[in-house]
Protein backbone atom coordinates (compact mmCIF):
# COMPACT_ATOMS: atom_id res chain seq x y z
CA UNK A 1 0.00 0.00 0.00
CA UNK A 2 2.76 2.44 -0.75
CA UNK A 3 3.76 4.92 -3.53
CA UNK A 4 6.66 4.94 -5.46
CA UNK A 5 8.75 6.74 -2.50
CA UNK A 6 7.22 4.03 0.01
CA UNK A 7 4.80 6.32 1.45
CA UNK A 8 0.93 5.18 1.92
CA UNK A 9 -1.43 7.81 0.05
CA UNK A 10 -5.01 8.55 1.36
CA UNK A 11 -6.00 7.33 -2.55
CA UNK A 12 -3.95 3.85 -2.42
CA UNK A 13 -5.73 3.60 1.16
CA UNK A 14 -8.96 4.03 -0.56
CA UNK A 15 -8.44 1.61 -3.31
CA UNK A 16 -7.10 -0.78 -0.81
CA UNK A 17 -9.94 -0.60 1.48
CA UNK A 18 -12.37 -0.97 -1.66
CA UNK A 19 -10.75 -4.62 -2.43
CA UNK A 20 -10.95 -5.52 1.19
CA UNK A 21 -14.62 -5.22 1.14
CA UNK A 22 -14.98 -7.04 -2.09
CA UNK A 23 -13.03 -10.02 -0.40
CA UNK A 24 -14.98 -9.95 2.55
CA UNK A 25 -18.21 -9.93 0.44
CA UNK A 26 -16.16 -12.95 -1.31
CA UNK A 27 -15.39 -14.67 1.78
CA UNK A 28 -17.51 -13.17 4.86
CA UNK A 29 -16.51 -16.08 7.40
CA UNK A 30 -13.02 -15.63 6.82
CA UNK A 31 -11.48 -13.77 9.61
CA UNK A 32 -7.99 -13.14 8.07
CA UNK A 33 -10.00 -11.19 5.11
CA UNK A 34 -12.15 -9.73 7.53
CA UNK A 35 -8.83 -8.25 9.89
CA UNK A 36 -7.07 -7.53 6.58
CA UNK A 37 -10.35 -5.08 5.87
CA UNK A 38 -10.00 -3.50 8.92
CA UNK A 39 -6.38 -2.74 8.85
CA UNK A 40 -6.90 -0.58 6.19
CA UNK A 41 -9.85 0.95 7.18
CA UNK A 42 -8.37 1.73 10.76
CA UNK A 43 -5.55 3.20 8.57
CA UNK A 44 -7.56 5.20 6.29
CA UNK A 45 -9.50 6.32 8.88
CA UNK A 46 -6.15 7.90 10.78
CA UNK A 47 -5.32 9.34 7.60
CA UNK A 48 -8.52 11.41 7.20
CA UNK A 49 -8.74 12.22 10.88
CA UNK A 50 -5.10 14.01 10.64
CA UNK A 51 -5.78 15.45 7.53
CA UNK A 52 -9.14 16.84 9.21
CA UNK A 53 -8.26 20.76 10.92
Amino acid sequence: MSDSDGNTTTETLQHAMLERLMAIIGAPDDEDVARAGDEVVRALDARLAAATP
